[in-house]
């Protein structure tokens, strides 16, 4: 362990006794939660053994962040708030806002079907069940995960999962369910809905993206490709075997399922957006982004959906996950891709939420990293 590493965890190692103090710290929540940020950040960071790792959280509109590691081995270099990290699926919760927006402003009805909103597609039933945007949404499309498509160079692995693929596929039934009786995980189905809402909206989703949701919070950083300034401060992905992987493009085509890059600042904007509890224009939109649309209760299956625990509910792009003991009812999201893992969780009813991004792949850190995130939201919720 670093010296610099050492002193951080040793200064709050202490922290862990007084967590459960938290709600009679009125006037101090900006100072506890950077500590409990760098606490946490700390164990998952070793517990994890990846090159690099970035905590943050947000509770009552206070903000922490704490990096770890370097940004790529043997770089030297700390991640900072202004790292630029790909997200990964977290992106779908990003499309659900898109689609949140679209909503509430009257382009859209969440039981659309996906035959009457996307431009050239031939949709077929399933016993009797039409494909809607609801059902792409929430993950319970009946799609198979990946778009059936022919194999891509390493350098650009994603440049044959286009409309075309997907619209040649559709054609030929693939559903593995009818939609809206089970969830699956899809990557298929949320590509189809980014398409969809580039339809309705008459411009590219990259666009409809920035208009209703980056450019409103400010977010500058979060895109699907960085541009050329940018790329000095992208943090390297590496691969489970630690070889660094390829920073390769993001087409459109996967913009809504899992494209973009961000940075902690951007992040932390974000989520501080939806953890907002004051009346205001935009509570109508975290109202319907925040409910719950499909129940696990009644679905045939569930499968690939329970990695930050059971899934209770699907949201419009969030897994949602019950309380239970001190833990509170939970959105949330995780990614992975291109040598990075990611993971957000958000308590909307407590004002507080956590996330991480590792630069490795890791499955045994990524796991022990999500309960310990958890565990985080539920420690400094308010009772």
């Amino acid at each position: 362990m670093g010296r610099r590493l050492f002193q951080r965890f040793t200064t709050v190692f202490g922290l862990a006794a007084a967590l459960g103090a938290v709600a009679s710290t009125a006037h101090a929540e900006d100072k506890l939660l950077k500590e409990a940020v760098e606490f946490n950040g700390a164990v998952i960071f070793l517990n994890a053994k990846v090159p690099g790792l970035i905590f943050g959280a947000v509770r009552n509109g206070e903000t922490a962040f704490a990096g770890f590691g370097e940004t790529a081995k043997g770089s030297g270099k700390e991640p900072d708030a202004d790292s630029i990290f790909r997200i990964g699926s977290i992106s779908k919760a990003f499309c659900g806002g898109v689609l949140t927006s679209l909503v509430t402003d009257g382009k859209v009805e969440l039981t659309d079907r996906l035959q009457d909103r996307m431009v050239g597609a031939s949709v077929p039933e399933k016993d009797g069940h039409a494909l809607r945007l609801l059902d792409l949404v929430t993950q319970t499309s009946g799609l198979p995960r990946e778009v059936p498509r022919p194999d891509a160079p390493p350098n650009d692995p994603f440049s044959t999962n286009t409309r075309e693929t997907a619209l040649a596929d559709l054609e030929k039934d693939p559903f593995l369910f009818p939609p809206g009786t089970a969830a699956l995980y899809s990557n298929y189905g949320f590509d189809l809905l980014g398409y969809a809402l580039a339809d309705v909206s008459g411009k590219p989703y990259a666009e409809l993206l920035e208009e209703r949701v980056l450019e409103p919070l400010g977010m500058k950083d979060t895109s699907l490709n960085p541009p050329d300034d940018a790329k000095p401060r992208m943090m390297q992905g590496h691969n489970f075997d630690g070889s660094p992987m390829p920073t390769v493009p993001s087409p459109a085509s996967i913009g809504c399922a899992g494209g973009l890059y961000s940075t902690t600042n951007d992040m932390l904007r974000w989520m501080r957006w939806h953890l907002d509890r004051s009346p205001s224009a935009d509570s109508e939109e975290r109202l319907v982004n925040h409910a719950a649309y499909v129940y696990r209760d009644g679905l045939t299956s569930v499968l690939g959906l329970d990695d930050g625990g059971p899934m209770g509910a699907m949201g419009l792009g969030w897994v949602i996950t019950f309380p239970e003991g001190d833990r509170p009812l939970i959105l949330e999201k995780s990614g992975g891709l291109q040598g990075f893992f990611a993971y957000v969780a958000l308590a909307p009813t407590r004002g507080i939420g956590a996330f991480f991004v590792m630069n490795e792949f890791s499955t045994g850190g990524f796991t022990a990293a999500v309960e310990a995130t958890n565990e985080f939201v539920s420690s400094l919720a308010p009772r």
